[in-house]
């Protein structure tokens, strides 16, 4: 590993410490060194607050004065709730920036690199370029696209099943395979499920890990036929917001608004669209959605090609049965040579089970 690396590597470990609290910014971290030595390290810590960049200079003060910045994302170089932070690298005398990735804003997009260069400031570009692009692959699908990163979850047995034909799911996974879900849970800033898993399961929705966050529950409910009862509405532990179609009723409508629900009523006439639901979650400024859902509501959106990673726990049992449910309904493929591969694959073992992650290609 060379210097440049070593450096950027401490910078993106920081920027990966705040996951799950700065959406719908992107993870950014910043370490200046001087003579060989590490003097400032800044990590962006919320929306609104100041950037890595701002954070590193604070803390090196004088001493950044001909010193080299590495950060994870170029510098930002436009005025929003903080000022530009390629003006404030010139201003404290920085003689060098290393980047790691671009920064895909339009609003940037080589603008940063422009004003440091412009100022005398040597700029490299690249270095740990993939560990930072995919660190910030929420970021960088909604600032372009303006619609939430998709992470589709799934706990099966070995046979590809969710639940016994009896519909009882509880537990095909360890306690440390759930436990690890919910801190997936607390990384996204909403989880979704169709109404069926609310009406079957009565899930909570939450992320039950210490000072994590819970994230806003969407479920999506043709005919708002979600039980008043159910922990997503009743327990007020986060915000739920309910997506229905044109066939609902107006009176159920009020009083789940009048308990605090957020209900969107889409332009179906019958059912939900997943488009149009990550649409008006991109509008709302929700950058990254987690399914939890069932083998219909999996199944929509990746026929649908609307998903952007897997998370599959799978446990070492089998269940069996024709009639026992899969994370994977719908029609489904029609041929193996259109069946949908996952790439980029890693594998670990949680408890004793064994966790798959990677992100779908898509036939044409």
């Amino acid at each position: 590993m060379s210097s440049h690396e070593f450096y950027m590597e401490t910078a993106l470990r920081n920027a990966q410490a705040m996951k799950g609290q700065t959406d719908p910014n992107p993870l950014v971290g910043a370490v200046i060194v001087n003579d060989n030595r590490i003097i400032g390290i800044g990590a962006h810590l919320r929306a609104g607050e100041p950037h890595a960049e701002i954070h590193a200079i604070r803390m090196a003060g004088e001493k950044a004065r001909g010193g080299t910045i590495y950060v994870t994302l170029e510098p930002c170089s436009h005025y929003g709730r903080t000022g530009p932070c390629a003006l404030a690298i010139v201003e404290a005398g920085i003689r060098k920036v290393v980047i790691a990735s671009l920064d895909p804003n339009p609003l940037v997009a080589g603008n940063g690199v422009k004003i440091l260069q412009d100022s005398g400031i040597e700029v490299e570009i690249g270095v740990l370029r993939e560990e930072s692009e995919r660190m910030n692959e929420v970021f960088n699908k909604f600032i372009v696209e303006k619609i939430p990163f998709v992470t589709l979850k799934a706990g099966i047995t070995m046979d590809g099943k969710i639940a016994a034909y009896t519909h009882d799911s509880k537990w095909i996974t360890s306690a440390e395979a759930r436990l690890d879900v919910h801190k997936i849970r607390n990384e996204n800033m909403a989880i979704l499920v169709g109404v069926n898993t609310v009406i079957k399961d009565d899930p909570e929705l939450t992320a039950r890990i210490p000072n994590g966050r819970n994230p806003i529950r969407v479920i999506m409910d043709s005919k708002l036929s979600i039980p008043l009862e159910s922990k997503v509405i009743a327990d007020q532990k986060a915000e739920t917001w309910i997506f229905t179609s044109q066939n609902f009723s107006e009176d159920k409508r009020n009083v789940l608004e009048n308990l605090g629900m957020k209900v969107f009523v889409t332009t179906g006439m019958t059912s939900v669209d997943p488009k149009e639901v990550l649409q008006i979650l991109g509008e709302n400024l929700v950058s990254s959605l987690m399914i939890e859902g069932g083998g219909s509501i999996n199944a929509a959106f990746l026929q649908n090609k609307l998903v952007d990673k897997a998370v599959i726990y799978m446990a070492p049992k089998l269940i069996g049965g024709k009639d026992a449910a899969t994370f994977f309904e719908g029609t489904g493929i029609d041929k193996m040579a259109s069946a949908i591969e996952l790439g980029d694959i890693e594998v670990s073992k949680i408890g004793k089970d064994f966790k798959f992650t990677g992100y779908p290609v898509y036939s044409e």
